[in-house]
């Protein structure tokens, strides 16, 4: 098949023999979006990068990246600009805000903020700026290019198709994903080959962490302390991992200067 910029990416991360391929490529993307931020090439001082990070800033995670990263100078730059565009639509929303009409029924009610949609004016400006961050619209625009790019390579290639079906397979995250998007993705024929690759591997490597964890546990106690660890010592992290995506036991990421 014909290589595209996310061919080799996504090789690369089926070879890592990672408990899951996406949340390699979701980390990789993260972490090229911090360092295209805030790294020494400093795009924070391109107007076209700064004109994307004054819109939509940076969400909790992110921000917590940028300050453990160590370029406080070109977070510094970045916050100064988006602070100016913040406090000029603040300003704005609160010159037009509106509180609307307070009922007996509505002031009993017990308060709910974080499952109720917005109700005034402010609360949907503030969950719109909450529904965006420069990182992670970076990654979510790529990882769905690279979503395409693995079912075209599962029907097309069959090295890609051997790696798939001897991986680790995914977290529950990503594999919810790739179980969708198959639906509507691959023909009658390619869709039953592959629900049965992908449940076979899910099950196979889920029971295979189960049997490391519990492993771990039991190595605690005195008649196994002389045993062998096996695949257990590192269990922790990757039950974690496999569970709700992500390295948990990632060490913060630095600039390398």
């Amino acid at each position: 098949m014909k290589e595209s910029i996310y061919t080799i990416p996504l090789m690369d991360a089926f070879k890592a023999n990672d408990e899951c391929p996406f949340c390699f490529i979701e980390r990789n993307l993260e972490q090229h979006a911090i360092n295209f931020a805030l790294g020494s090439q400093a795009s924070y001082m391109e107007d076209d990068v700064r004109a994307q990070t004054d819109k939509v800033g940076f969400c909790r995670h992110h921000y917590k990246m940028m300050f453990d990263y160590g370029n406080r100078l070109g977070s510094a730059l970045i916050l100064s600009t988006h602070f100016k565009k913040l406090n000029a639509e603040l300003s704005e929303q609160i010159q037009k805000f509106s509180p609307g009409k307070s009922s007996f029924f509505g002031r009993m009610k017990k308060s709910s903020p974080d499952t109720e949609a917005p109700k005034t004016s402010i609360g949907a400006w503030v969950a719109e700026k909450e529904a965006h961050c420069y990182v992670c619209d970076h990654i979510h625009a790529n990882y769905g290019r690279y979503i395409d790019t693995f079912f075209e390579m599962y029907v097309n290639s069959d090295e890609f198709r051997t790696l798939f079906e001897n991986s680790k397979g995914f977290c529950l995250h990503h594999f919810s994903h790739l179980v969708e998007t198959a639906d509507t993705r691959l023909d009658d024929k390619h869709k039953k080959a592959f629900y049965q690759a992908l449940f076979s591997l899910m099950q196979t490597n889920m029971k295979r962490l189960e049997e490391e964890v519990t492993w771990f546990t039991e190595k605690y106690d005195y008649r196994n302390k002389d045993k062998d660890w096996g695949n257990s010592r590192d269990s922790v992290q990757r039950c974690m991992q496999k569970d709700r995506g992500g390295y948990p036991a990632d060490p913060v990421f630095t600039s390398d200067r």
